[in-house]
C-alpha cells in the first residue's frame, strides 16, 4: 500500500483534518492507496500558495522554463516502472497501456517545453500618430487542472504542463480513483527542479469532491480551469466556471462513431476497430463505441472484427500477456451489460463477449444495434463496440452525426477523396480517415464539439486557453486632447 499526501507551497502536507481515504486495487480488493483527503481549508491553501508563486514564475526566462519541463519528461520516463505499478493496482491497467501512458505523458511535457519560446504577439496598425500599439500575450495567474483516472499519466501532464510553460501556476486536483498515480507526476515536477508553490496538489474524498471543486474554482486568484472527465460532470464544472467568471477548457465523454464505407479495406478496418474499441478496456473518451458499416460489406466486416476481438487476452494485469486488464469496477460492468442485455432483448445480436467473473469483461460486439436501444446513444465506456449497418453514404453520415457528443471518430475508404468529404461532414472535434478512433500527439489540437466539450488540448491552442491577451499602447509623442 501506498500513502500520499498533498503538496501545498512545496511541502508535502497530512490534511489538514488529519482525514484520509482509501483507493482499492479493482482485482484483489486490497487497500492500493491511502490518500490525504483535502478540506475545503487545504483547497484555497494551494491556491494562495500557488497566487505567492505566481509573479516569480512569470517572469522566469522560457529557456529557463523550458530546461525544466524536459528534465521532468526525462525523469518520467525514467520512473515508468513506477508508473506502472500504481496504474496497475489503482485502475487495473496492464504494463503495455501504462508503458504507453507514460510516453504520451512524456510527450505532452516535451510539446509543453517547446511552447515556452512560441508565446508571441504582434504590433497593430493605429491611427493614432507616434503610438507603438501592440497585442501581447501574459500568463493569466493560477490554473486549476483537474485529471481523471482513465488515462492519469499522459491527461495528469497535459493538465498542468501547458500552463506551466505559459507561466502560470498550477494547482492539480487529483482523481480519487489514482491517487498515487497522479502523485507520482508531482513528484517529478517537484524533483526536477520546479520551485514551491508553482505546483501544487490535492486529492480529495469522493465524498466531498462537489465541495472541494467549488472552492478552487470560486477562489478569487483561480483565472483558468481545465477538466477532462465525464460530461455529467463536466456540465456541473462548467456551470461553477461560468458562475465565478473562469474561463474552462473541457474534454468530456465520447461515443466514437466508427464509419466503414462499402470500398474499404475490411481487415485494416477490422483491426482499427478493434484497437479503438477495445484499448483500455474501452475506457478512454475516443474509444470507438459505434461501428456504422454499410451493409453490402457487413457481413465480412463483423466476421474479421469478430476474429479480432476474440483475439484478445484478458486477465490480471499482473499476467505479462494480458492485452486488457480489469474494467475499473464490477458496478461498471453490471451498467454496461445492463445496455448489452437491454439491446439484445431488444433484437440486436451479441456477436462475441460478455461478462468474464469478477472486474473483467471480454470484447464485445453487439451487431444489429438501432435508434430504439439506450446503447446507440449512452456511452458504455468499457469493451464494447455496438455495430449498426445503413445503406449508402448519406445514411452513414445521418447515423454517425446522430448523438449528442462528437469528439473522435474515423472513416475507412479505399477512395480517399470520397472519404474526406465524408469526414468534413461529422460532427466531431477529430476525425481519421482510414485509421482508428484512438490517437493522441502533444502538437495536435485534441478536443471536441456538443455534449464533449468545448475548447482544445495541444500545441499552440494551449497558448490561447493558457494566456490572457491584452492590447498596450506606447506613445512616443504627447496627444492633443479636447479638454
Amino acid at each position: 500500500m501506498i500513502e500520499t499526501r498533498l503538496l501545498i507551497g512545496g511541502k508535502d502536507v497530512a490534511a489538514s483534518t488529519g482525514a484520509t481515504f482509501e483507493r482499492k486495487d479493482p482485482v484483489t480488493g486490497e487497500v492500493a492507496t491511502r490518500a490525504a483527503a483535502a478540506s475545503i481549508a487545504d483547497a484555497k491553501a494551494a491556491v494562495d500558495a500557488a497566487q505567492a508563486a505566481f509573479p516569480a514564475w512569470a517572469a522566469t526566462g522560457p529557456s529557463a522554463r523550458r530546461a525544466l519541463l524536459s528534465k521532468a519528461a526525462d525523469l518520467m520516463e525514467a520512473r515508468a516502472a513506477d508508473f506502472q505499478l500504481r496504474m496497475m493496482e489503482e485502475t487495473g491497467a496492464p504494463a503495455h497501456t501504462a508503458a504507453r501512458n507514460v510516453k504520451l505523458g512524456a510527450a505532452a511535457l516535451r510539446e509543453a517545453s517547446a511552447l515556452t519560446t512560441q508565446i508571441t504577439g504582434e504590433v497593430i496598425p493605429t491611427d493614432k500618430p507616434g503610438c507603438l500599439s501592440m497585442a501581447v500575450r501574459q500568463p493569466a495567474g493560477v490554473c486549476l487542472g483537474i485529471a481523471p483516472w482513465n488515462a492519469p499519466v499522459v491527461l495528469g501532464a497535459r493538465a498542468i504542463a501547458s500552463p506551466l510553460a505559459c507561466g502560470n501556476t498550477v494547482v492539480m486536483k487529483g482523481s480519487e480513483i489514482c491517487p498515487a498515480t497522479h502523485r507520482l507526476i508531482i513528484d517529478i515536477m517537484v524533483e526536477a527542479g520546479i520551485p514551491a508553490g508553482v505546483v501544487n496538489y490535492i486529492s480529495n474524498d469522493p465524498k466531498d469532491a462537489a465541495q472541494v471543486v467549488e472552492a478552487l474554482i470560486a477562489h478569487p486568484a483561480v483565472r483558468r480551469v481545465n477538466f477532462t472527465g465525464s460530461s455529467h460532470v463536466g456540465r456541473r464544472i462548467g456551470e461553477l466556471s461560468a458562475h465565478y467568471l473562469k474561463p474552462a477548457l473541457l474534454e468530456l465523454g465520447g461515443k466514437a462513431p466508427f464509419l466503414v464505407l462499402d470500398d474499404a479495406n475490411l481487415d485494416e478496418a477490422a483491426g482499427a476497430a478493434a484497437f479503438g474499441a477495445f484499448s483500455n478496456a474501452g475506457q478512454i473518451c475516443m474509444s470507438t463505441e459505434r461501428v456504422i458499416v454499410d451493409e453490402s460489406v457487413a457481413d465480412a466486416f463483423v466476421e474479421k472484427f469478430k476474429k479480432r476481438a476474440q483475439g484478445i487476452v484478458v486477465d490480471d494485469p499482473r499476467n505479462p500477456k494480458a492485452h486488457l486488464g480489469s474494467l475499473i469496477s464490477s458496478d461498471a460492468i453490471d451498467r454496461i451489460m445492463g445496455l448489452v442485455d437491454e439491446a439484445v432483448a431488444q433484437g440486436a445480436t451479441l456477436v462475441t463477449g460478455g461478462r468474464l467473473q469478477g472486474p473483467f469483461m471480454a470484447p464485445t460486439i453487439v451487431d444489429h444495434v438501432t435508434p430504439k436501444m439506450r446503447i446507440y446513444y449512452e456511452e458504455t465506456f468499457g469493451p464494447v463496440a455496438a455495430v449498426t449497418r445503413v445503406s449508402g453514404v448519406e445514411a452513414a453520415v445521418a447515423a454517425a452525426n446522430d448523438n449528442v457528443f462528437g469528439l473522435s471518430s474515423a472513416v475507412f475508404g479505399k477512395d480517399t477523396a470520397r472519404a474526406l468529404l465524408v469526414a468534413q461532414r461529422i460532427q466531431s472535434g477529430i476525425c481519421h480517415i482510414n485509421g482508428a478512433t484512438l490517437n493522441n500527439e502533444a502538437h495536435a489540437p485534441f478536443g471536441g464539439v456538443k455534449d464533449s466539450g468545448y475548447g482544445s488540448f495541444g500545441s499552440k491552442a494551449d497558448i490561447a486557453q493558457f494566456t490572457d491577451l491584452r492590447w498596450v499602447t506606447l506613445s512616443t509623442q504627447p496627444e492633443h486632447y479636447p479638454f
